[in-house]
This record gives structure tokens, sequence and C-alpha cells, in this order.
């Protein structure tokens, strides 16, 4: 154990694995007596300094906050993160197992009923991941464990999403953040990224599982994501015959170039899968990691270790308190600290009262309502945002700027909701009032409404009515920030890819 203390209270004992921008801990906490996984990320590794490593260190508590509300037994426990002198930390629950890289090299050649058994169970976190919505973008053996029990759970979710922003996607030495070799081709091209791009993530790994290896190799990264664009990969039954013919459609359909031509979603991949999974009989014999445990004897008790202690139950949190001054001083404090989900509960908890004692339309009210809305979109709480921006819309006269901004915060939520039909008519009522210079001051505005207008209709799948969009906007982009501004840039990588897959 090392003398070094992360956040006052997590004392690091022994190195389980490092990588290119962090190193991974086995520590001790010290609050609450138990063994704890510490990821250790460094924002200099992806990042400059200054104003870039700090939006890094805002985005990475906020987006485990976010990920750590996800609740499925696929997931690693999140239980702190933060900031300790130049590097980030994230706490995680211990682990036992072994990460599914190791656990293939361990197995060469894999069993083609583990594999099956591990994806099916990937796409059942990835199913719970894509609803809230969060995409995974790093998803990887490494990135998995195996437990004792076979159970399979996924790691880092929403670090990769922290890492792949558009002033941070390459390191200084212009590498690409993120795997090269289970990067989708959409998410290399333009860094769009959604359900389908971790999809393509989940077929490479399925092939890995599958061959002993990634479908593309390469000496540089970009001479990977070349392959990853233009060549069919080497069917699997090619090297392995006795794979079912049907594992290989599936495994081709997630490998598709065209997000348009991947599986609509994890559960339609679970449903192809189902027909290949084990089949329960409750005598098969099962050691330790072994991935098809969970289907072949479901809910047994781990390998040695047929007891368990009961869990204490968990104490109730208090009411909120009903003094409204006092409760948004107490909020504003918890802002302040960068504890959002304590202050939304404490905002939504008071709002009531405040109704009560002001009146539902009352300035003060309407005050609390819009600090509640624009918490809970900071906290990724989009679907409880949704009816309090559209009640705060309405309270407004039509075509008034405060009401355009609140419908502009709600088209949003739409969107990462995965309502793209519903986001993408909201955009479009939106536009013909941001382009009107007397409702709108913000040049920039109009082009941000019309990039978004272009991508919905990308996922709904109208590429060429995209493009058009797109094209326009670059003419218009260019005129307004100049050719070299990053925001022309992206357009003209997304027209780029758009022009490869069409």
């Amino acid at each position: 154990m090392t003398e070094r203390l992360i956040g006052d209270r997590y004392r690091l004992a022994s190195i389980l694995g490092q990588g290119g921008m962090g190193q991974v801990w086995t520590a001790y906490d010290q609050r609450l007596d138990r063994r704890v996984a510490v990821k250790l990320l460094r924002p200099d590794k992806v990042a400059g300094p200054g104003t870039v490593a700090e939006e890094l260190r805002r985005r990475f508590v906020r987006e485990c906050r976010v990920t750590a509300q996800v609740d499925h037994p696929g997931l690693v426990t999140v239980h702190d993160a933060g900031s300790d002198g130049d590097e980030l930390f994230l706490v995680m629950g211990y682990v036992e197992g072994a990460d599914l890289a190791d656990h293939l090299a361990e197995h060469t050649p894999y069993p083609w009923q583990w594999a099956v058994a591990v994806v099916a169970q990937l796409c059942s976190v990835l199913s719970a991941v894509h609803a809230v919505p969060i995409v995974h973008r790093d998803l990887k053996p490494r990135n998995v464990m195996v437990r004792p029990d076979g159970t399979v759970l996924v790691l880092d979710l929403g670090v990769a999403s922290v890492m792949d922003t558009d002033t941070t996607r390459l390191t200084s030495t212009g590498s690409p953040i993120g795997s090269p070799a289970y990067m989708a081709p959409e998410q290399a091209i333009s860094g769009a990224v959604g359900p389908y791009t971790d999809l393509y993530a989940l077929g490479v790994l399925l092939y890995e599982l599958l061959s002993g290896n990634v479908p593309f190799v390469g000496s540089t990264a970009l001479g990977v994501l070349h392959r990853h664009l233009y060549e069919p990969p080497v069917p699997v039954r090619q090297l392995r015959p006795e794979i079912p013919q049907e594992l290989e459609k599936i495994l081709l359909h997630l490998l598709a170039k065209d997000p348009q031509d991947r599986p609509a979603s994890a559960q339609e991949v679970y449903e192809a899968l189902a027909p290949l999974l084990p089949a329960r009989d409750g005598r098969t014999p099962v050691g330790p990691l072994d991935p098809t445990r969970p289907f072949l004897r479901p809910q047994a008790p781990w390998p040695d270790r047929a007891t368990a202690v009961p869990p204490r139950p968990s104490t109730p949190p208090a009411p909120p308190k009903a003094d409204v001054p006092g409760a948004v001083d107490e909020a504003r404090k918890l802002l302040d600290q960068g504890r959002l989900t304590q202050a939304v509960d404490i905002l939504g908890g008071i709002l009531p009262a405040a109704a009560a004692e002001h009146g539902e339309h009352s300035p003060v009210v309407r005050s609390l309502r819009k600090q509640y809305a624009a918490t809970l979109m900071d906290d990724g709480q989009y679907r409880r945002a949704l009816p309090e921006l559209r009640r705060l819309a309405d309270e407004f006269p039509a075509g008034d700027s405060q009401s355009l901004r609140f419908r502009y915060d709600a088209a949003q939520c739409l969107e990462q909701l995965g309502e793209p039909a519903a986001a993408l008519a909201e955009y479009r009522s939106l536009l013909p009032f941001f382009e009107n210079h007397y409702a709108n001051p913000d040049p920039g505005l109009p082009l941000e409404v019309r990039r978004r207008i272009a991508h919905l209709l990308l996922s709904l799948g109208d590429r060429q009515a995209a493009h058009e969009n797109l094209a326009r906007l670059l003419f218009d982009a260019e005129r307004l920030h100049g050719p070299a501004h990053p925001f022309p840039a992206e357009i003209r990588r997304t027209l780029q890819w758009l022009s490869q897959v069409r």
C-alpha cells in the first residue's frame, strides 16, 4: 500500500493496470472500511492547459454523475468522482474476475457459445444504457469484466464521452481519442456517435472473441481507420467453420459500414442471439468464469460463495425543508460545489411549497422553475427537464425571446431522449424566429439549429436531405466564421463521410 491518499479518503494499494490516459488501482476506502477500484486520469494527456483542461474536469464529474444513475447489474457501481491535484479520479466497486481480453487470451480458441453468452449480456447492458440515453463510445474487451459467476460487467461508462469532444478528439501527437480497432466509421470521420456506434464496437468485440483478433489491423491508427471505412472483414467461418452461419450473419450485420444498415437496437441483437444461447437444464456442470453460467444456472450462488451478508437497509432521505429562502440558499451552495443531484432534489422538493406561498405564476416560482430545469439539464436528467421547460415556454407570449430559448432547450431534451422526429419538428418551427435578427441577437444560433436539423435528418435515414442542408450550411458557416473555424470544419467532415456511404 502506498502513502498516497486520493480525495482525502481513498488510500491507493496496488496498481491493476495502466494505459495511455491513466491508471487503475486497488484502493482502501478509509471512511467505509471497504476495498474499491480507483481510476486516475491525466487531463494533460488529451487536452492542453487552461480552459480546455478545466472544461474536461467539469465534464468528467458531470458524466460520472449521469452514468451513476443507470441502474443495471451489468454495470460496475460508481461510488465517487472528482479531481485530486492534476488528476481526475473515478471510484468504483472492486470487481473480482478477469477482464475480457485476459479471459480470451486464457481460453483460445474461445468457445463460440461463450462468445454468444458474453455478447447477449452486453446487449442487455447497452439496451439499458441507450435508454437513458447514454453512448459508451469505447466498448472493447479491456472495458468488460467477467466475474467468477460468469456474469459480465461493463466499465468506463461515461469516461469516453468526456474524452471524445470536439476540442479533445486528437491528442498532442495527432492520435484519435478512443480505440481505433473498435471505432465505427462515422465516429472516426465526423465524431458522430449514437447507439449504432456502440453496436459496431460490439460487432468488433464479437469478431475478436470468435477469431482471436480484431477484424482490422494496421501499423498506424489512420491505417486501421481506413480499413474500417473501406474493407470488408474476413468471414469468421473461413477461420472457424464450426461457427453457426446465423452467428456470422449477426456479426456482419453489426459490422455494416453505414449505421442505417446495422441492427436497430441492442434489443434486436439480443433477440437474434437468443436461439443460439445454451438451453437451461440445471445439470450441466459449469466452472468459474464461464459466461454461459447465467443462462444455464440463473440466479445460482457464486462458486465458493454459498452465503452472503444481507445489505443493511438504507436510511430514507429527509423530507425537503418548507423554508423557501433557506432551501434556495442551500441549493445555491450545492450548485457552487458542483453537487447537482442534491440541488435538483432540493429545488424540486421546494417548488410545491413556493407555489402555495407565492402563486404558481409568480416571479419567485418562475425563477425557481428556471433554475430547476437548468440544473436538471446540467445533471443529464432530460426526461424530467422537458415538462418544466415546456411549462416555462408557455408562460410567455409566442415569439418572445425567453419562450424561444425554453423551446430550444426542450428540443435539445427531445434530441437527447432519442425522439428525433419530435426534435426535428421543434427545431424547424424555431428556425424562422432565430433567423430574425430582432428576435435573436446571436448570429451563430441559426447555424447551430440548422446543424442539428441536418443531423436529425441523417438519424431518420434521409441522407439526401441531410446532405443538401449541410452543403448550404457549410457555405453560410464559412461566410460567418471563416473556412478555418472548427464549426465549418466539422460540417466538411460530415459531408465527406456522407459522400462515402451514399
